[in-house]
């Protein structure tokens, strides 16, 4: 009986329609609403080029006017802004070293794509947190920390409950924006702290939910967990870590794909029996009212490290119409 190959199972289209669609069922981020696939991101990008430009109009913000006899009314104008986002180009390759195992299966191309998928559910993860990383170093240094919120102790302080996750300090750090506080309905967090509520019997599990992605809930809002949610060295003596936690808002991130010219190819290098897969994809992750740009990037496409940086980033929405804060706590 002949080998089954990779280019025996693998029909590259239908693999790569297969493997978009079951990453986004997979994801978390996607499932809860907070990433979600803009029509307008998707139109842009087939027209090419890294960086998407999105013109929107700002707030009306001008007073009312008292009218008076024999008195003009002054006209106002609406103010424009523009929102711009960043392509990301990424790959991924495997040899049948790494794949064999998968050929056993009843239906191997799914047994294989559910496998990438996989992947690229964690790919897309650690580029978002990388993403809110640079966002909120942004926000730190040009807008006064204004969504962020620090509870964590320093020094010698002794560690209390206001330094921990916490019902209180959600409510504290959804305030940041204000009457617009009930946009956020999610929160990502570390898997530590997420053990910490499942101690205490603060998690809800509502399985039927789509709110509950599989982590349950916490005061109302869906929870997801990440450890690639920043954890750090604490610098006081009574606490061991600093952790961050995002809170979000349906639609906070805004998400697009276009297929690169071969997005899906198997390989065969007869010299060493080896099938390979690759796997390809050019897409969108973007921050909505948080401008990309482009300050020091060193080659084509930007890495996570350079994702990080706070150069990269500008806010150009109002601060309440951003769907995004930060929490830091001791745990």
């Amino acid at each position: 009986m002949a080998a089954t190959l990779l280019s025996d199972v693998i029909v590259p289209e239908v693999f790569t329609n297969y493997i978009q669609e079951r990453t986004a069922e997979k994801s978390a981020f996607f499932n809860s609403g907070i990433v979600s696939q803009d029509p307008e991101i998707d139109q842009q990008l087939s027209g090419g080029g890294k960086i998407i430009k999105m013109p929107f109009f700002k707030d009306l913000d001008d007073d009312d006017q008292v009218r008076q006899s024999d008195t003009s009314i002054t006209v106002n104008s609406i103010s424009t802004g523009q929102d711009e986002a960043r392509l990301h180009a990424r790959a991924g390759a495997w040899g049948a070293e790494d794949l064999s195992a998968e050929l056993s299966g009843d239906d191997p191309m799914q047994a294989i794509g559910n496998r990438v998928a996989d992947w690229w559910d964690r790919k897309l993860q650690a580029i978002l947190i990388s993403t809110l990383k640079g966002v909120f170093a942004d926000n730190s240094s040009n807008d006064s920390g204004d969504l962020i919120l620090d509870q964590t102790i320093s020094g010698a302080e002794a560690l209390t409950d206001s330094a921990l996750i916490s019902g209180p300090n959600i409510l504290d750090a959804k305030q940041l924006l204000g009457d617009s506080k009930e946009k956020l309905t999610a929160i990502a967090m570390h898997s530590q702290l997420h053990t910490r509520l499942q101690k205490n019997d603060l998690i809800d599990r509502i399985p039927d939910s789509d709110q509950d992605v599989g982590w349950g809930m916490y005061m109302g809002h869906t929870v997801i967990v990440d450890d690639n949610c920043p954890r750090s060295a604490s610098g006081a003596d009574n606490a061991s870590y600093e952790y961050t936690s995002y809170l979000f808002g349906q639609g906070a991130i805004g998400y697009g794909e276009v297929n690169p010219k071969t997005p899906t190819e198997t390989d065969r290098k007869a010299e060493d029996d080896e099938d390979r897969l690759f796997n390809r994809r050019n897409f969108l992750l973007h921050p909505r009212g948080i401008a990309w740009q482009e300050d020091s990037i060193a080659n084509d496409f930007p890495t996570n490290t350079e994702l990080e940086q706070e150069g990269e980033w500008d806010r150009v929405y109002e601060k309440k119409n951003i769907r995004l804060v930060k929490l830091v706590t001791n745990g």
